[in-house]
């Protein structure tokens, strides 16, 4: 939980969502979120799920989490968050699947996402102009992913979700869909999900240059 706490900062998350309820915890953060009306960064989710407590009942967003002497044990900080993105919550129920993609394909995306960000953004570029250049980026749907905003991938690699050779199994639920990693999930909304298509075969990453 401190890993997903970690990389949950360090991909700039506003805090980390705890919800818990009959022995599940749910370890939620914002990859990618709009920060104002005119943003256009789409709203990505990454997520664990582990085994809690059955006592354990709660739905907080806190800012960090930190060890105690307990190895079973963190604690929390006096106050709570209450940023924007957690008042938009997944479906419970209702997921169908869609589809399927190789791993290798979304750690691809990332990398060359990445790259273009690095790439596009002049030295002393502001913070504004940076944003806008991230939600054109990771914003775009990507034809590789099936049509998903290329941060899905984003949010796969920021969060350490992306090990070895893997089918990651893609449902959807309404305006959400969902990418099923053996780490985690990465959840994103949008427009209702409809028309993805299956696996196909790909070429190296890169060859690209949207």
């Amino acid at each position: 939980m401190l890993t997903f706490a970690g990389r949950a900062s360090k991909a700039g998350a506003d805090g980390v969502r705890l919800q818990a309820s009959d022995g599940v915890l749910a370890l939620s953060a914002a990859a990618l979120a709009p920060q104002g009306l005119f943003d256009q960064t789409p709203t990505i989710l990454a997520m664990r799920i582990v085994r809690a407590d059955p006592e354990l009942r709660c739905d907080l967003v806190v800012e960090q989490l930190g060890e105690t002497d307990e190895p079973a044990q963190l604690s929390l900080p006096d106050t709570a968050l209450s940023p924007a993105w957690a008042g938009i919550a997944p479906p419970r129920g209702g997921w169908a699947h869609v589809g399927d993609l190789p791993a290798n394909i979304i750690a691809e995306r990332a990398q060359w996402g990445i790259s273009a960000v690095a790439h596009g953004a002049p030295d002393g570029a502001g913070e504004e102009a940076v944003r806008t250049l991230r939600a054109s980026i990771w914003g775009e749907p990507d034809e590789d992913l099936h049509g998903l905003p290329r941060g899905v991938a984003f949010a796969a690699h920021a969060f350490g979700f992306i090990s070895g050779v893997e089918q990651v199994r893609i449902t959807a639920s309404g305006r959400w869909t969902r990418l099923a990693f053996e780490r985690g999930h990465v959840l994103s909304r949008g427009p209702a999900a409809v028309g993805l298509t299956s696996v196909r075969s790909t070429g190296p990453a890169g060859r690209d240059q949207h």
